[in-house]
């Protein structure tokens, strides 16, 4: 046994905040986690999560070996064995019923790990199947889509330059707890309290006086759900009252016009009552907002969640480009990545734009949004009879069963399965109905590059960590388990060399991308495989690359490795770039897209409609991001976080105590909350929080089992979706609440259908 410790850096592979890490080991176990004080994007920010690497890297409950299930119980089995029990059992079903009863459903991790990231389209296309589901669906189709129709790609997404703003106005978002959600930005508290130092001012608007809203200089409530009004009322201020200026971008804009006339309706006394807003307040923030030189609005998972995510996702983008703040710095701009970015790819200012509605799901006929149907679907799609029903399905990294609305009928749907096969490191409430379980390595186990969140990240940046500690000798790499699947549903045998078919497929990639320089391309490339091979390839044909030798000052992978103890590559602060970096069919940013306009008369005609009595929303808290890290040790620890936060007035009306238990229910189903008293609450509102719900049979979170929760989703409606982007309503839906000790006549189904 050796004393040597070692120094390893790191990427945070836990949240969207992407901190670097200093990690030191000893004999190959970890024996302290801290911030990489040089890294160039964290500068030696962490939270909580990341320290709980260790926790995960040496978990018990994290499965080593895969699983199949004999006689209803999971058994460790070998390698090939796992592979070969897929082969014999998917292949017969593909062949009786066709591709399109297979499923292939992936989660958030995913997006942490390049192997499941960029080896996923691979197993999709040898399946061939149109049932693709993923968690986007859950909480950010609606930005992405608005993002995509308005800047022609579907991560293009205008994000706030925190550090030059004198005005952030954050709208259903928590980035204080988050650090950022499709906005990548480690240590916000630092950079909100460097805002304020600097003169400048942060507004929160939310049901719940949160983390970041207790830090701001000014917070409004809203009624959950209301967002699109109060949005709209503000662009309809702004034409009234002669404040639009387009700014930098006013040769880059189409459709002014087409808003003006879609938001006429939409005046402040018009929708005061809805967001319980009055009229005032609403032409003050838009007024701030114009007369504000720098500026920005940021609005996420609250405004996402609800039955008009994408028109408030549109609205939000809609301020910042009528304001004069749409690229320009202090203001939303767009970050340039250095990879794997369609708005750095080809021919700058024009493009195809982004598609929707290819296919529709069998079922509920859902339009396609991004090559997925909503992750809502995937229940009906499996127990609804009928040609074409979902047979089998394949996870990747997810636990909807606790994650989607209706959970209960999703696991009922689960065990109907013919087959079911599962990637992932946890038995969980999800993968407890999998036949077969594939476990990936540990993340300290894995090289690490992110591909997604460069892409929105409040500064330009490339940082490349290897693995830390090494693989067991039979653990395959990340990639290589979706590779061999694909392998198997393209009739190639469990027994593929997968290295060899993943040199043969980088082959054919390199032709179709450069053509008479594809031989070139392969030669540079010699010795690498699996993503880092793509990843040098991207990296050298990127903004910032080598160009493979044309640029001998530009970026490549060699460069990116020996700048990981220095803490990566700074690419500078974000630039304006438009309009090098929309992909419009127009070449402009497209400010009124039919598809939007024409849903806004939906949204007024609910305008009037009645509000419920009690609604619920969710909260996020900067210990927990997925179900699972409700096991490990150093997250779970400290007071209990499942509890319903309930206003004083409203408990006092309800019979509710603090601590005490409740019944809180709905159409859909009942739960036991305890109830937490919080004046933070807007009157009316409780939050609980998702990814709860612990105590299911079959699944092996011990500690997470030790406080099971309960699952919010329980009580969320499948059916309930934004029509445009398919994703899920999770916010501002009626329940009723009472005390358990009350014995009282539990509601009607008829009071129930009003909740």
């Amino acid at each position: 046994m050796s004393n040597t410790t070692t120094t390893h850096h790191r990427i945070c592979p836990l949240c969207e905040a992407c901190c670097g890490l200093e990690i030191k080991v000893q004999d190959h176990k970890v024996i302290s986690i801290r911030g990489h004080e040089a890294d160039v994007f964290s500068a030696g920010y962490i939270c909580p999560k990341a320290v709980a690497l260790k926790d995960l890297h040496e978990d018990p409950d994290r499965l080593r070996s895969p699983l199949i299930k004999r006689n209803g119980v999971h058994v460790a089995v070998t390698w090939d064995e796992a592979f070969a029990e897929i082969e014999r059992r998917l292949l017969p079903i593909v062949a009786a019923h066709g591709r399109d009863a297979v499923g292939l459903v992936t989660g958030n991790p995913s997006a942490h790990k390049i192997g499941l990231l960029t080896y996923f389209p691979k197993l999709a296309r040898a399946l061939g199947t149109k049932n693709i589901f993923s968690a986007s669906s859950v909480d950010q189709v609606p930005k992405q889509l608005a993002s995509g129709l308005m800047f022609g790609t579907w991560l293009s997404i205008a994000i706030p330059d925190i550090a030059r703003t004198d005005l952030l106005l954050v709208i259903g978002a928590n980035p204080l707890a988050s650090n950022g959600s499709m906005w990548t930005v480690p240590d916000f508290k630092g950079k909100a309290k460097a805002l304020q130092a600097r003169g400048g001012k942060l507004i929160v608007i939310d049901p719940r006086r949160t983390e970041t809203a207790a830090v701001a200089d000014a917070h409004h409530f809203i009624r959950p759900g209301a967002d699109v009004f109060l949005l709209a009322a503000m662009v309809h201020t702004l034409f009234a009252e002669n404040l639009v200026s387009l700014g930098a971008v006013k040769d880059w804009v189409t459709g002014v016009d087409e808003v003006r006339a879609a938001v006429a309706a939409f005046t402040p006394e018009a929708v005061a009552a809805r967001c319980a807003l009055d009229a005032d307040t609403i032409r003050a923030l838009a007024r701030q907002l114009a007369s504000t030189p720098r500026a920005a609005v940021y609005a996420r998972i609250g405004t996402c969640t609800q039955e008009y995510g994408t028109l408030a996702s549109w609205l939000v983008d809609v301020l910042n480009v009528l304001t004069g703040h749409l690229d320009a710095p202090g203001g939303a701009m767009f970050a340039k990545s250095a990879t794997f970015a369609a708005n750095t790819v080809g021919a700058s200012g024009r493009g195809k734009g982004i598609a929707t509605g290819r296919r529709h799901a069998r079922v509920s006929g859902a339009p396609e949004v991004m090559g997925e149907f909503p992750i809502n679907c995937i229940a009906e799609e499996i127990d609804t009879p009928g040609e074409g029903r979902m047979r089998a399905l394949i996870t990747l990294a997810t636990n909807p069963v606790l994650s989607v609305p209706n959970g209960p009928r999703l696991a009922k749907a689960l065990d109907s399965l013919d087959f079911m096969v599962s990637l992932d490191i946890y038995l969980n409430e999800t993968t407890r109905h999998a036949d077969v379980i594939l476990p990936g390595p540990s993340p300290l186990e894995d090289l690490h590059f992110d591909v997604a969140f460069p892409q929105m990240s409040w500064r330009n940046h490339a940082r490349y960590s290897p693995p830390v500690l090494p693989r067991a000798a039979d653990q395959p790499e990340e990639w290589e388990n979706p590779l061999r699947l694909a392998a198997i549903a393209q009739g190639r045998g469990a027994g593929v060399d997968v290295s060899a078919l993943d040199d043969a497929q980088f082959a054919e990639e390199a032709q179709r991308s450069f053509g008479a320089h594809a031989d070139a391309v392969i030669a540079a490339t010699q010795g690498l495989h699996g993503p880092l091979r793509g990843l040098d390839v991207a990296l050298r044909a990127g903004p910032y690359g080598d160009g493979f030798g044309q640029n001998p000052e530009g970026l490549n992978l060699v460069k990116l490795m020996a700048a990981n103890p220095s803490g990566g590559i700074d690419l500078g602060e974000l630039q304006p770039r438009i309009p090098e970096s929309l992909r419009t069919p127009s070449g402009k940013v497209e400010l009124a897209p039919p598809l939007l306009i024409a849903d806004l008369p939906r949204a007024l005609a609910d305008l009037q409609g009645p509000a419920p009595d009690l609604v619920v929303i969710g909260r996020r808290d900067v210990r927990t991001n997925n179900s699972w890290m409700h096991n490990l040790p150093t997250l779970a620890k400290g007071p209990f976080r499942c509890t319903a936060l309930v206003h004083p007035t409203d408990a006092a009306r309800l019979g509710l105590t603090d601590g005490a238990m409740a019944h809180m229910e709905n159409a859909q189903g009942r739960l036991e909350v305890q109830v937490q008293l919080s004046a933070d609450m807007m009157p009316g509102v409780v939050s609980l929080p998702h990814g709860w719900g612990h105590d299911l049979p079959g699944a092996q979170l011990s500690v997470a089992a030790q406080r099971p929760g309960v699952n919010l989703n329980a009580l969320l409606d499948e059916k309930l979706r934004d029509p445009l982007s398919g994703n899920a309503v999770l916010s501002g839906v009626g329940v009723r609440m009472w005390a358990v000790e009350v014995h009282a006549r539990s509601p009607s189904a008829a009071q129930l259908s009003n909740c």
